[in-house]
């Protein structure tokens, strides 16, 4: 694929990714971007096909993930609808970085919703589980692997828990999935860089340091 290198972020739920995107989204506008997903579900009131490009959640690995929430609240949530068969055929043909199935509708980002980001000159972020990480890594993605960790176990279960916005069975399953996580980042070669996120502002340089050759990249390009 052409274009700026895509980023792969991942890392457990309070690991403070989303705070993290935020600031560097912030600082460095018009140089992010976010792929269309697809899905074999119907359109909500007001959705429509392929509308929200580069303002969009990725749909990768095991877990629904929020990506969008990082966005202002201008963020769309549009997708490109397509039927069951389809999106199959699609997936049979090797067309998928990652594909998963919520509640019966398939959902997935498709190579060339990739490419539709890089396109237009932008470094397309994809937000994945560790499993989604381990998938891409089978592609020709060639991203910059990039994981955000808590201090600790402790940390992480006490800034879930001051969120207050789930149940108990709800949080043990996160700080499960978490600890997995955690393990599983510390294979050798999976991530170019693991930033553990201590102190923001110091975790926010590692991030800036590792992306910024792209970044520079991006903004010479716009000159």
């Amino acid at each position: 694929m052409s274009g700026p290198r895509p980023v792969v972020l991942s890392g457990p739920s309070g690991a403070g990714k989303s705070t993290l995107l935020k600031r560097l989204m912030k600082e460095y506008e018009g140089v992010f971007g976010f792929s269309v997903s697809h899905t074999t579900r119907n359109p909500r009131p007001g959705e429509e096909d392929g509308k929200g490009l580069n303002c969009l959640p990725m749909l990768l690995g095991a877990t629904l993930l929020p990506v969008a929430d990082v966005l202002s609240s201008e963020t769309s949530e549009d997708y490109h609808f397509v039927t069951r068969e389809k999106m199959q055929e699609g997936i049979d043909k090797g067309e998928f970085i990652e594909n998963a199935e919520f509640s019966g509708n398939m959902y997935g980002t498709s190579k060339s919703s990739i490419e539709d980001v890089q396109a237009q000159n932008l470094i397309c972020i994809l937000d994945v589980d560790i499993q989604g990480v381990k998938n891409i890594k089978k592609t020709d993605l060639n991203p910059i692997y990039i994981s955000i960790q808590p201090p600790s176990m402790e940390i992480l279960e006490k800034r879930l828990r001051d969120r207050q916005t789930e149940s108990e069975d709800s949080l043990q399953k996160r700080l499960e999935a978490a600890r997995i996580d955690m393990e599983l980042s510390k294979e050798p070669g999976v991530f170019d860089i693991v930033i553990v996120n201590d102190d923001l502002e110091e975790a926010y340089e590692k991030l800036k340091s590792v992306l910024i050759e792209e970044i520079e990249k991006v903004q010479d390009a716009k000159k």
